[in-house]
C-alpha cells in the first residue's frame, strides 16, 4: 500500500464552522470527519489559532486557485499532542505544548507532520504570534533590510500582528524607528516597545511628517498595507533605501485582491535614488523558519521581545472564542482595531469522542 507500514489510528474529529461554512458555501453546516494518525504525525487538540490578513486571499482561492470549496483554513495553531504515529512517538510525548505552520487550523483538531511541530513551554498564545508574524519580520529584515545602528526604519500597520515585531527588532539593531498607526492608544503601545516616532494618521498626515521631519529619506521601509501608503513609502525612501513589501492590505477585500499603486512612476523614482521595492513571502525563506523561530523564542524567554496578543476583549461582543469567532476576528482586523496578534482560543471539547 503507499502507506507502507504506517501506525494507523483513527480519530472521530467534530470541526464546528457556521461562519466559515456561510462565507464560502453560504449555508451552516456542521462537518464531522474521520482523520488518521501515521507514521511522522501528530495529532493536536488545538487551543489558539492565529488570525492573519491573507486568511481571506487563502479561502478566495488566490493561493491556489485550483483548490475548491470547501476546504480547511488558517494557517497555524498551539495546541497539546493528543496522539502520535510511530516515529513521531520518538519525538514528543501525549500532553505535550507545540505550535506549529500548516493549512487548517481553524479547527479542534488537526493533524500536523511531526518535522513541522515546535515544542514549546506551555499553551500560551504568546508563542502564536511567533509562528508567522514574528518569523516575516525577523526574516525579511534579516535577509533584506540590511540593517546597522543609525538607519531610518519606517513600519507601517506598525501596531499590528508582524509590525509589532518589526518595530523592536529594528530597534534591537539600534535604528531610529519610526511607525504607523490608527490610534492613540496604538501610538502609546508603540512607545511602549521602543518605536522612536509613532504617527497616528487619523491625527496627522503621514506623508507631511516624513516630508518635514525626515527630510533625507528614510533607509528601510517594512510595508504591508499597499495603495496609497505604498506610494507615501516610495516617495520617503532615501537614497539607495529598500522597501521591503510584506503584504497590502488596503487590497485584500476588493474583487481581485490588489489595491491601485502609481506604477507608472515608480522606476523613475526607483531610478532618481537608487532605491529598491523587493517582495517577501515567508515560504520562499521555508529553510530559513525553524533558525529564526528558535531565536525568537529565546528573544521571549529572556524577556527581549514583547508578544502582544489581542483576544477581542475591546470588541463588541467580547473575546473571541470558539471557532464560530473565526470571522468576527477577521473582521475586527479590517476594521483596524487590533493592537498585536488576533488570537481565537479555543477550549477543550467537552464533548470530543477523541
Amino acid at each position: 500500500s503507499a502507506w507502507g507500514n504506517a501506525e494507523w489510528s483513527i480519530l472521530e474529529i467534530r470541526i464546528s464552522l457556521p461562519n466559515l461554512a456561510r462565507r464560502l458555501r453560504n449555508s451552516d453546516q456542521e462537518v464531522k470527519l474521520l482523520g488518521t494518525c501515521w507514521r511522522g504525525r501528530n495529532q493536536a487538540s488545538q487551543r489558539f489559532a492565529g488570525v492573519n490578513a491573507s486568511d481571506i486571499n487563502y479561502s478566495a482561492g488566490r493561493y491556489d486557485p485550483s483548490v475548491k470549496t470547501p476546504f480547511d483554513a488558517g494557517f497555524e495553531g498551539v495546541g497539546e499532542v493528543v496522539a502520535l504515529g510511530l516515529s513521531a512517538s520518538a519525538a514528543f510525548t501525549v500532553g505535550q505544548a507545540v505550535a506549529y505552520v500548516a493549512p487548517g487550523s481553524f479547527a479542534e483538531y488537526t493533524v500536523v507532520p511531526a518535522r513541522v511541530a515546535i515544542p514549546v513551554p506551555a499553551l500560551k498564545p504568546e508563542y502564536l504570534t511567533l509562528l508567522v508574524s514574528g518569523t516575516t519580520a525577523y526574516i525579511s529584515l534579516k535577509e533584506l533590510g540590511g540593517l546597522s545602528e543609525g538607519k531610518k526604519v519606517l513600519v507601517t500597520a506598525a501596531a499590528g500582528g508582524t509590525g509589532q515585531f518589526a518595530v523592536q527588532l529594528a530597534k534591537k539593531a539600534k535604528c531610529h524607528v519610526i511607525g504607523t498607526c490608527s490610534s492613540a492608544e496604538k501610538s502609546a503601545f508603540l512607545k511602549s516597545v521602543g518605536c522612536d516616532r509613532p504617527i497616528n494618521y487619523n491625527a496627522e498626515h503621514v506623508g507631511a511628517v516624513l516630508r518635514q521631519e525626515y527630510p533625507q529619506g528614510v533607509d528601510v521601509v517594512y510595508e504591508s498595507v499597499g495603495g496609497a501608503t505604498f506610494d507615501l513609502a516610495v516617495d520617503a525612501l532615501a537614497t539607495r533605501g529598500r522597501l521591503i513589501v510584506i503584504g497590502f492590505i488596503s487590497g485584500y477585500q476588493t474583487p481581485t485582491g490588489l489595491s491601485p499603486v502609481k506604477a507608472a512612476t515608480l522606476p523613475a523614482k526607483l531610478l532618481k535614488k537608487s532605491a529598491s521595492v523587493q517582495g517577501f513571502f515567508l515560504n520562499h525563506y521555508l529553510p530559513e523558519f525553524r533558525g529564526a523561530m528558535d531565536h525568537l523564542l529565546k528573544m521571549y524567554a529572556g524577556g527581549e521581545l514583547v508578544c502582544e496578543v489581542d483576544t477581542g476583549i475591546l470588541s463588541a461582543e467580547g473575546r473571541f472564542i470558539g471557532l464560530e469567532s473565526v470571522f468576527r476576528a477577521i473582521d475586527y482586523m479590517y476594521m483596524r482595531k487590533n493592537t498585536g496578534k488576533i488570537v481565537i482560543e479555543l477550549p477543550p471539547s467537552v464533548n470530543s469522542k477523541l
